[in-house]
C-alpha cells in the first residue's frame, strides 16, 4: 500500500451505508487497522430505512459524519435481478440520490459512491475503460440496477460542478471471499457455484447444474483487494470521473466452474442449463485509472483468494453446519 495517507482518517467520523454486509465488513476491519481514532458509524437496515429522506437525516444528524463510504445497494445474481428489477431500480437509486444530497446538506467533506460493473453497455469493447460507460445499454438482465447506479454518477458531476461537493464514483468488477453470499436465490456465480459443488460432494451427487452456457467470461476482485482500493481512493481521490477498480484477469464462467469443483474436491459431471440467460458476454476492465490516480492494484492471485472463500465457507460458515 505504497504512500497510504493512515493520518487522513484520524478523529474523523465515517458513515459506512451496508457496512454490515459482506463488503462492509471487510472495509471496516481495513479501516480500524488504519486509524486509532475514527469513528465509524454504521446505519443498520433495521434502525435507519436508507430509502426514506426522515431517516438519512436522523442519520446525519446522530452521526456527524465527516465522510460517507456508500455501500449499501439491494442487490442480487441474475435470478434475482430478473425477479426484481423494478425493486432493485428504485432502491438503489432514490437510496443513493437522497444520500447524497443530504450529505451536501449536512456539510460532508467526502461522499465515496460504489457503482457498478453492471453499468457497461452489453457489447463494452474489452478491456472496459471507464470512457465507455454512456457508450450503449447495459446487458438487459441488469439494466434497472447497473442504470440506478450509472444516475449517482451523473449526480456526483453535476453537485461537484454547481457546489464544489467533493464525491468520487469507482466501479468495482463482481467480488469475492469469505462472508460473501452464499443463499442460491440472491449469490453471484462464485459463492453459488462453491455451495453447489460442496454440498453435492458430501451427498455424493453424481453432477450439479450450473446456469448458461459456459461461454461468457468474467473478472473478479477479492473483498479484501476491493476494501484497500476504496479506503484508498477515498484518502487520495478527489476527482468525479469514474475509476474501475478489479484485478485486469478474465475467466470463462465454464473454467470458473471446473476450477472450483477442483477445489472443493467435487469429482461430478457439470451440467449447463442452456435455457437460463449468459448476461453480459465479456467482462474485463481497463484498471490503469486506479494505479495512476492513487497507487493502487489487486494483489491477491485469483486461486488464493478462491481457496481462502472455499475454506471459510466449508469450515467456518453457518450453511456448513
Amino acid at each position: 500500500m505504497t504512500g497510504t495517507n493512515y493520518a487522513y482518517w484520524d478523529d474523523k467520523t465515517v458513515m459506512v451505508t451496508g457496512g454490515s454486509g459482506f463488503l462492509g465488513s471487510h472495509l471496516i476491519e481495513d479501516l480500524e487497522s488504519r486509524s486509532s481514532s475514527v469513528e465509524i458509524f454504521v446505519p443498520r437496515s433495521e434502525e435507519y430505512d436508507l430509502r426514506e429522506k426522515a431517516d438519512i437525516q436522523r442519520a446525519f444528524e446522530e452521526s456527524e459524519a465527516d465522510i460517507v463510504i456508500h455501500l449499501a445497494a439491494s442487490v442480487g445474481g441474475i435470478g434475482a435481478n430478473r425477479e426484481n428489477p423494478g425493486r432493485y431500480f428504485y432502491d438503489n437509486a432514490i437510496m443513493g440520490i437522497e444520500l447524497l444530497e443530504q450529505a451536501r446538506q449536512f456539510g460532508v467533506e467526502k461522499f465515496t459512491i460504489l457503482g457498478t460493473i453492471c453499468a457497461y453497455p452489453k457489447h463494452t469493447p474489452v478491456p472496459f475503460q471507464e470512457e465507455n460507460l454512456w457508450d450503449g445499454y447495459p446487458e438487459e438482465t441488469n439494466a434497472p440496477y447497473g442504470i440506478a447506479k450509472k444516475a449517482l454518477l451523473t449526480q456526483s458531476k453535476a453537485y461537484r460542478k454547481q457546489w464544489g461537493f467533493n464525491s468520487i464514483y469507482l466501479l468495482p468488477v463482481n467480488l469475492y471471499g469469505p462472508r460473501d453470499d452464499f443463499n442460491l436465490k440472491t449469490s453471484h456465480v462464485i459463492p453459488a457455484i462453491i455451495r453447489k459443488c460442496i454440498e453435492a460432494r458430501d451427498r455424493g451427487d453424481k453432477s450439479i447444474t450450473a446456469w448458461g452456457t459456459g461461454k461468457p467470461t468474467r473478472e473478479f476482485l477479492y473483498v479484501k483487494d476491493a476494501a484497500e482500493g476504496i479506503l484508498n481512493a477515498t484518502e487520495k481521490y478527489n476527482a468525479s470521473e469514474p475509476v474501475n477498480l478489479g484485478s485486469g484477469e478474465e475467466i470463462s464462467i465454464r473454467e470458473l466452474v471446473e476450477l472450483i469443483a477442483e477445489e472443493t474436491g467435487f469429482n461430478g459431471a457439470i451440467e449447463w442449463d442452456t435455457s437460463k440467460p449468459d448476461g453480459q458476454p465479456r467482462r474485463k476492465l481497463d484498471i490503469t485509472r486506479a494505479k495512476t490516480k492513487f497507487d493502487w492494484e489487486a494483489s491477491t492471485p485469483f486461486r488464493d483468494g478462491l481457496r481462502e472463500t472455499i475454506q471459510w465457507y466449508d469450515i467456518d460458515s453457518e450453511f456448513s453446519e
